[in-house]
């Protein structure tokens, strides 16, 4: 068990939008968000897996909609909103919550509603990154299942839905739903229990993006390089670094979809990297050549500050540094790429996983 205070909520909020592959929300806005309740009811406590007790219920707690919209129409207690309108449905409060992924402002999502109902988070996510679709999960692609599930939005708007007969349906109307929320919402799933979360999700992120944030907080401290103060923690590799000289952005059915085109600086002079997102990174080329995809994670950092750049924020001219991180196990095995590997984004390729 530890405390999310208000500096280890600034340190997930680094480490989420390392994890979160450029999607999962602004972190910046998301640790805004929460530390103001922080400072008006303390911390939220966080509990490992093996702390939860055997009979306990987990609720999930997440944020669904396109990050080009949310950096403009900021949430509010969405979420709570979700919580109180589907605990409401069911008849009954769960023991803890969890974060659906830890991208981003995501993975602190749940420590709003934490904090204003004095329930503990639980260390771990439904991802270990962050994708753009609501079936995405490990929740779901392990047996947990998708529904009763309500959406809820910033006017006091909520849609519940009993019942979806697959993963990908539910996707499909929670999506059409959030739409017409102007394309940001948040939601709240059916508990699940105690062996399912441990089972299921991707255990101890919480963690891991905390210490990420401090290896970058320290590094910017001491003056040193982040690069390598970021890949000490989550093992991964450099795949390019270079100037962003072009950006592909649209907002579509609920995503930002696009891509960047950053040319080569250092090491990388005289090649080009484009990277192909649909709210997350999911494909990098090198000089056309795939050097990188989805599950694997690809993110894209300030080469100075180690600041993570979401898929919204890119523009012309950042210098930045683009890494790679292994996936999860979860997704490697073939059940997880049939639901995030590059084929079910329409990529005509198969998964090769990157090799540190």
């Amino acid at each position: 068990m530890w405390l999310a205070d208000e500096r280890a909520v600034e340190s997930i909020s680094i480490g989420a939008g390392i994890l979160g592959c450029g999607g999962g929300s602004n972190p910046y806005i998301g640790q805004l968000r929460v530390r103001q309740l922080l400072k008006e009811r303390g911390p939220v406590t966080v509990l490992s897996a093996e702390e939860l007790s055997d009979d306990a219920r987990v609720m999930c707690i997440g944020g669904i909609g396109a990050p080009t919209v949310g950096i403009e129409k900021i949430r509010d207690y969405q979420s709570y909103n979700a919580y109180n309108a589907l605990t409401g449905f069911l008849g009954s409060v769960p023991d803890a919550l969890i974060s659906n992924e830890i991208g981003g402002g995501n993975s602190i999502e749940p420590m709003i509603t934490a904090s204003l109902t004095g329930l503990p988070v639980v260390d771990g996510d439904g991802m270990g990154r962050a994708f753009p679709e609501l079936q995405m999960k490990t929740y779901f692609i392990y047996g947990v299942p998708c529904y009763p599930l309500c959406v809820a939005d910033e006017k006091g708007n909520s849609a519940i839905f009993s019942h979806a007969i697959t993963p990908l349906w539910l996707e499909r109307m929670a999506r059409a739903v959030t739409v017409q929320m102007g394309c940001t919402a948040c939601y709240a799933l059916a508990p699940m229990t105690t062996q399912q979360v441990r089972t299921t999700a991707v255990l101890g992120t919480l963690t891991l993006a905390r210490d990420l944030g401090e290896a970058v907080r320290g590094a910017r401290s001491s003056g040193t390089d982040p690069i390598p103060a970021i890949l000490e923690v989550c093992p991964g590799k450099v795949l390019f670094q270079g100037k962003v000289m072009d950006v592909n952005r649209r907002t579509a059915g609920g995503f930002a979809r696009g891509s960047v085109s950053i040319d080569g600086l250092a090491a990388f002079e005289g090649e080009r990297m484009v990277l192909e997102y649909q709210n997350e990174n999911l494909i990098a080329r090198r000089d056309g050549e795939v050097v990188c995809t989805t599950p694997d994670l690809i993110t894209v950092v300030d080469t100075d500050r180690g600041e993570p750049i979401t898929t919204e924020l890119q523009r012309y001219g950042f210098r930045v540094t683009v890494l790679g991180f292994p996936s999860p196990e979860h997704w490697t095995r073939p059940e997880g790429l049939a639901v995030v590997g590059p084929r079910a984004f329409g990529y005509d390729l198969d998964y090769d996983p990157i090799r540190l």
